[in-house]
């Protein structure tokens, strides 16, 4: 059985990230998407509001878990049982960051393998940034997000 682990902040989850989890559990037995929590970020969401609205939105993915987590992803990896690290790639801008990580990771699990998957084009300029920045205005981000996590940027700016 393989095991993946797709970690990341998700804050919040993009039409990006979904689109990498539905591709990614389709080659792997089971995927768990990893919220990560990082203290020396100020997210918008908490970890639990960002689990929930992920949790949501997979709720019809059978074989795809979410979970959180803090600290070295090699040892949540290790932890989990996990084979597999799935990173999403948006441009190639993006690969030279996580070809560092990658190398690290497999420096310390030379055990679990990432394996990069490339966003669908129509989101590869899509960030979580981008996302907030675009919502805390008011501006329509139902083309970016899910429906439940645009209602809940709606509610996080105060736009009803």
């Amino acid at each position: 059985m393989t095991i993946a682990v797709y970690p990341g902040s998700f804050d919040p989850l993009t039409y990006g990230h979904l689109d990498i989890i539905q591709r990614s559990s389709k080659v792997v037995d089971h995927l768990i998407v990893a919220v990560l929590h990082n203290a020396q970020k100020q997210p918008l969401f908490s970890v639990d509001e960002r689990k929930a609205l992920i949790s949501e939105v997979v709720s019809g993915m059978k074989n795809v878990e979410v979970d959180s987590f803090d600290g070295l992803l090699v040892d949540y990896v290790r932890e989990r049982n996990a084979d597999v690290i799935v990173r999403g790639l948006r441009a190639i801008t993006d690969f030279e960051y996580e070809l560092q990580l990658a190398s690290i990771n497999r420096k310390m699990n030379p055990d679990a393998e990432t394996l990069f998957m490339m966003t669908n084009n129509q989101y590869s300029f899509l960030s979580s940034k981008m996302v907030k920045e675009v919502a805390k205005y008011g501006a329509d981000v139902s083309d970016l997000v899910p429906p439940p996590v645009e209602a809940a940027l709606r509610n996080k700016f105060g736009f009803q």
